[in-house]
């Protein structure tokens, strides 16, 4: 007796769209939407570094014949979770970012209930669904705190006589991506004891040690003065 061919990534996406379209006001499904297409475009951009080779090979052959969305067509649903991660903690902040607080948080809110969607019908373990679960619960609540950071740190640099980063020696001149190592009152410090580096208080209430920041920093007698600021990764 033929059996039904397992579901792939988009067919399980689609599933879970139409069962939210159902029951959703027209504008929750709307974000909904959006975050799942979202969802799929990192899926099908990132999801193939954590295959193993035979899978790799399978998807190069298709995305080499012109298969762009390869992943979210040849593999199933036990992809997902696993994916979170970078979703959360690097796509959305990296590639998409436009969206502000509110499309952060989202993210956090449809990626948890896919988990636990996923898991209800079977398609992913409970173990699986509780880490994806975990993942989104963190983003939810940090997401949007990193945003805020980011934007009050940049909005900061403006708060400082101007630096010529050119007339800067190389040990006074710093450009990376620093985890903070340390956060006081209206100051942070970075990895390897850079700082103190002056913020206005409602950044280091928001900041927190382990939390990485894409950042330019320029010391003068003064001290360190923040530069150029990026992305904020929680």
């Amino acid at each position: 007796m033929a059996t039904n061919p397992a579901p792939t990534i988009d067919q399980v996406l689609a599933e879970f769209l139409d069962l939210q379209q159902a029951k959703l006001a027209k504008s929750t499904y709307r974000k909904y939407k959006e975050i799942i297409e979202l969802l799929q475009i990192c899926l099908n951009n990132y999801g193939h570094q954590a295959l193993d080779p035979a899978e790799r090979r399978r998807f190069d052959e298709a995305f080499k014949a012109g298969d762009e969305g390869a992943f979210c067509h040849l593999f199933g649903p036990e992809k997902i979770p696993g994916e979170f991660g970078e979703f959360l903690g690097y796509f959305m902040i990296r590639k998409v970012g436009y969206g502000g607080e509110a499309l952060m948080r989202a993210a956090g809110t449809v990626t948890k209930k896919l988990a636990l969607w996923l898991a209800e019908r079977g398609y992913v373990t409970a173990e699986a669904a509780g880490e994806g679960v975990g993942r989104a619960s963190d983003a939810t609540r940090e997401l949007p705190r990193a945003m805020r950071l980011g934007e009050i740190l940049y909005r900061t640099i403006d708060l400082y006589a101007p630096i010529d980063a050119n007339r800067l020696a190389d040990e006074d001149y710093i450009e990376d991506y620093l985890t903070i190592e340390k956060v006081e009152r209206g100051a942070l410090w970075f990895e390897g004891g850079i700082g103190p580096v002056k913020v206005p208080k409602e950044a280091s209430d928001l900041a927190e040690v382990g939390w990485s920041v894409s950042v330019a920093l320029g010391r003068t007698r003064r001290g360190w003065q923040l530069l150029e600021v990026g992305n904020v990764y929680p």
